[in-house]
């Protein structure tokens, strides 16, 4: 097995020491690694189902890293500072831990992998947030707070936090050509796969009317699937919809005309 399974973060510390410190942490700790292959072992080769592993969390943790520091840009307060006084940084640990993390449970099955990916992170968020904590306080209050944010990534359950719920609509964005997050089978040809591959972009950014814009970029009007189907869902639920507007855009003989406004 190689040293490292996990694709290089090419993540922008922009100052955080805190966050450059658990990269390099994610980077070495075996066990995380070897989940990560695992989950997608079973959703990719056993279940025949998109990935859900190493490439997943890579591309979801610099969307939720770029979505928290927008919202902050834009005046929007992180729940672990607001109610516990730590720092801007702590709240990009616990978004960028929540988005590696919440898919592990995978690598057991995809049934109640939220649940198990919760028991499975327990041990490894000591290991990557040791050291980085030194009191005790301040890292048993990171600890549980990225187990929120997994616990909170699924459909029917509303996040308490900012952090969780930008992990959430993160895990929801990850979804261009042929990434989508609706499971769907490899191979076959249905809605599932043909909105899917209809995605061709995902743009995040400051929004003007509200704090976060997010634009969907669709070459046939299928992609509408994955937006109406998981995106807006996700968004409706994730404790975070007020900051957000959603533009879906079809791209028709090289230009974008909106298609849905949300």
């Amino acid at each position: 097995m190689p040293k490292e399974n996990l694709p290089k973060f090419n993540i922008p510390f922009e100052g955080n020491k805190k966050l450059e410190k658990l990269i390099s942490k994610v980077r070495r700790d075996k066990v995380l690694n070897t989940l990560l292959k695992m989950s997608n072992i079973n959703a990719i080769d056993r279940l025949g189902y998109n990935d859900h592993g190493p490439v997943h969390i890579k591309i979801i943790s610099n969307i939720a890293l770029k979505i928290l520091r927008t919202l902050i840009g834009r005046g929007v307060i992180p729940s672990v500072v607001k109610n516990y006084g730590l720092k801007q940084e702590d709240a990009e640990i616990i978004v960028v831990s929540g988005a590696i993390l919440h898919d592990i449970g995978h690598s057991v099955h995809r049934e109640g992998h939220e649940i198990l990916s919760i028991l499975f992170a327990f041990p490894i968020i000591d290991n990557l947030i040791g050291g980085i904590y030194r009191k005790e306080e301040e890292k048993t209050v990171v600890k549980y707070e990225i187990l929120h944010t997994i616990f909170s990534h699924e459909p029917e359950v509303k996040p308490l936090t900012i952090e969780a719920g930008v992990v959430k609509v993160a895990d929801a964005l990850d979804m261009e050509k042929g990434r989508a997050r609706i499971p769907y089978r490899i191979g076959s040809v249905n809605v599932h796969s043909v909105s899917a591959l209809a995605i061709e972009r995902v743009e995040v950014f400051a929004g003007k009317e509200k704090p976060l814009k997010i634009i969907i970029l669709m070459s046939n009007p299928a992609g509408i699937f994955q937006v109406d189907e998981l995106l807006k869902e996700k968004i409706k639920t994730s404790g975070i919809e007020e900051m957000l507007e959603v533009e879906a855009r079809l791209i028709k003989d090289g230009r974008e005309e909106i298609f849905k406004r949300y």
